[in-house]
């Protein structure tokens, strides 16, 4: 039997472009413009005369267009990732970011004259047949209105993105993968994301080595970043008080559907329950024999050394756990694997990392790992699967409703990767090996709430710190990131200097600034999700892949309604920190385990 190795699983991008690479890139983009200045010609000053049927039909063009202009991005985007050196890669998305931005620029009228409709007539139009795919799209579309500009302020805004925001969220990435760590015992330097992956190590002393390489490969760019980041915060302070936006997270709210009322009570929930952290903490420092954990502790095996895990093995294990849930959804899981819809293996100036792209509704999703062949990978691998699955599921939503809001983006991705565990929990035969694992989906949990939840404090400290001080220096936002983290960690764990570097390479805060506390709400929403198919047994797999399918299509609240939650609880956010509690508990009790364990053989030894 062969065995596949990761650096040999690589993904085709060409079914983006018909085959025709670059060239079908200039085609493609030529007939979006075409047909997007067709439509302008058609349409523009003149959607307010639009019947029923012409709506429907405006929105079908605009989907086909849309869908144009987002496969020509993807192959572009996609190719950039893997290669941000590549100086023809980086020509060639850029290319196609002012391509589509003048095709978008040109479009921008019909949002702007639907969202000046009155009430009513907008209600007549949206009760017209051959809307089923955009109706929803069209509803939220017009919560803009209090933040929309003019035509000619909304077309500028545009056209300098390119040369502005988007250029510097593309100098960011382009710096990023550069950095390469020198380690010991290592022939040459290793990208960031290996290094991060030794972090893992049972030995302390290969961690503190680890953790200090890491902090001196982050320097020579540092002061690079640092103007990036501050001056991103700065231009985001200008896009909300030009759209009077009230607070710097209010944009990001509104395009998740989600209240500032409603979002802060999550983060106070969170951050109410912090003891649950530092809790686990105390007790790692107990099993790793150390009085307290230093923060690059926090990753480390209490198992002992992990074995890898081959590419082969991985993809046999997610496929198995899908199909224990459901027969369709490892179908469609396994797709990703046959199709080359994945691209694994760590290389030098790749973009660091995981993420899904689901590109459009009539290719195909892509995932991008960095595939280093630990047990973390493994789940990694089937969080960014459940992301993938959820697009393509939502394929027949169509272009304005295969994406839902980002605080339900997280939702199939961590219910993926919980199926997952749950297989290799049930394989685990030693308290060794089961602790082990605990301890992973407690610290993956503590990671997805609540450490994400300390970076929204982190985003919030900055972003407040920029409005009011002005351009921040490299040791103001250090320590706003060291009072974050030290906020969440207390007592617990030692936040060193050299950390307080290390928000630079984050890149939410650079790409999607607010995007950060999705991660609570969906980590969260999707433990609530497990809990009722723990409940329903095999009765809950069809309403789950109804609520996979049915993309954006509704609001979260009705979303959440189709496996049986009520988002509108008070009470929801603690109830899902309560299931968290849970996991601590059961890490706790499998810990205390091992120690007892360990005592006995001391005792019998001594």
């Amino acid at each position: 039997m062969t065995t596949t190795a990761p650096q040999d699983v690589a993904w085709d991008l060409e079914p983006l472009v018909d085959g025709e690479g670059e060239p079908g890139a200039d085609r493609m983009l030529d007939e979006a413009q075409r047909r997007a200045d067709a439509f302008a010609e058609q349409h523009a000053g003149k959607v307010a005369q639009l019947d029923g049927p012409g709506l429907a039909a405006a929105m079908a063009e605009l989907g086909e267009i849309s869908e144009i202009v987002g496969r020509v991005g993807s192959y572009a985007a996609l190719r950039f990732s893997v290669d941000t050196a590549d100086p023809a890669t980086g020509a060639l998305m850029q290319r196609v970011q002012e391509r589509g931005t003048a095709i978008e620029t040109k479009l921008l009228f019909f949002d702007l004259e639907w969202a000046a409709l009155d009430d009513a007539r907008v209600e007549e139009l949206l009760a017209a047949d051959g809307l089923e795919r955009a109706r929803h799209h069209l509803r939220t579309a017009r919560r803009y209105r209090p933040h929309l500009l003019t035509e000619p302020e909304e077309k500028i805004l545009s056209e300098k993105a390119v040369t502005g925001r988007d250029a510097w969220s593309r100098l960011f990435s382009e710096v990023t993968s550069a950095i390469a760590v020198d380690l010991d015992g290592e022939p040459e330097p290793v990208a960031l994301d290996v290094a991060l992956a030794r972090l893992a190590s049972s030995d302390r002393d290969v961690r503190a080595h680890v953790a200090q390489r890491v902090s001196e490969a982050l320097q020579p760019t540092l002061r690079i970043r640092g103007y990036i980041f501050n001056t991103l915060l700065a231009d985001k302070s200008t896009d909300d008080r030009l759209r009077s936006f009230p607070t710097w997270i209010s944009s990001r709210n509104l395009a998740n559907e989600a209240s500032d009322e409603s979002v802060q009570a999550l983060v106070e929930a969170v951050r109410e329950s912090y003891e649950i952290p530092r809790r686990w903490y105390r007790l790692k420092a107990r099993l790793l024999g150390v009085e307290r954990l230093a923060d690059h502790d926090r990753m480390a095996s209490v198992g002992g050394e992990e074995p890898e895990i081959g590419w082969d093995e991985a993809r046999d294990t997610v496929l198995d756990s899908f199909a224990g849930f459901s027969a369709e959804m490892a179908d469609g899981a396994r797709r990703f694997f046959d199709e080359r819809w994945i691209d694994a293996p760590v290389r030098p100036a790749k973009r660091g990392g995981a993420f899904c792209a689901y590109t459009v509704p009539s290719v195909h999703p892509y995932v991008l790992l960095n595939y280093t062949s630990k047990r973390r990978d493994v789940l990694t691998l089937a969080h960014e699967l459940g992301h993938g699955l959820h697009a393509y599921l939502a394929a027949d939503r169509g272009v304005f409703e295969q994406h839902t809001p980002l605080t339900l983006a997280e939702t199939a991705s961590v219910f993926g990767e919980t199926l997952v565990f749950r297989r290799l929990l049930d394989a685990a035969t030693t308290p060794e090996s089961r602790l082990s694992l605990l301890a992973e989906n407690i610290e993956g949990s503590i990671a997805t709430v609540f450490r994400q939840v300390a970076m929204n404090r982190f985003e919030d400290l900055a972003h407040t710190a920029r409005r009011q001080e002005g351009e921040l220096s490299l040791d103001t936002i250090g320590a706003l990131w060291a009072q974050s983290q030290e906020e969440l960690l207390g007592d617990a764990v030692e936040v060193t200097d050299n950390y307080r570097t290390w928000w630079s390479y984050v890149p939410h805060f650079i790409s999607t600034p607010g995007y950060v506390y999705a991660y609570a709400y969906g980590q969260l929403l999707a433990l609530s999700v497990y809990g009722r198919y723990l409940a329903e047994g095999e009765s809950f797999a069809p309403k789950y892949l109804e609520l996979l399918s049915a993309g954006g299509s509704r609001s979260p609240e009705e979303l959440a309604a189709i496996a049986g939650l009520d988002l509108t609880d008070p009470g929801f956010w603690r109830t899902g920190i309560g299931l968290v509690g849970d996991q601590l508990e059961q890490a706790e009790a499998a810990a205390e385990e091992v120690l007892a364990k360990r005592d006995q053989d001391l005792h019998s030894t001594g």
